[in-house]
């Protein structure tokens, strides 16, 4: 079963909006110390993101897969092929992290790794519209 806040919609919002915020606040900072080459403060930067993309939203989106999309699709068979989309776009977040981090000890601090990060931020926009669209119909 879900907790009660992920089957709330404006908590359940509230929860998202929280940590996008945050990853886009940090994105700014590794934007800057990039632009202003402080490669190693950014390397350090960039896994405390790592981090906070781990414990927020990857931790959000397990407990959504094992709780609330079971529900979901219990409730509403007919948002099988939905929930199978947002399960995916987890996925597409999980991959990201996984090159962030291989990039990050592989080679340090990167532009390219910057825009993964902001990678992250785009497909969790657009899964986040996708799932509210979902959630106040149950």
């Amino acid at each position: 079963m879900s907790g009660p806040g992920l089957k709330h919609i404006d908590s359940h919002s509230a929860i998202h909006e929280a940590a996008l915020n945050e990853a886009i606040e940090l994105n700014d900072i590794l934007e800057a110390l990039l632009k202003n080459n402080e490669l190693e403060k950014a390397l350090e930067t960039a896994y405390v993101v790592v981090e906070h993309w781990e414990s927020r939203t990857l931790q959000h989106a397990t407990a959504e897969e094992n709780g609330l999309y079971k529900d979901l699709v219990e409730e509403s068979p007919e948002l099988k092929d939905k929930i199978t989309a947002l399960t995916r776009d987890h996925d597409i977040l999980r991959i990201l992290i996984d090159e962030i981090k291989d990039m990050l000890d592989e080679g340090g601090f990167s532009d390219a790794v910057l825009q993964r990060f902001q990678s992250l931020v785009l497909v969790d926009i657009i899964h986040n519209r996708e799932e509210e669209r979902i959630l106040p119909h149950h």
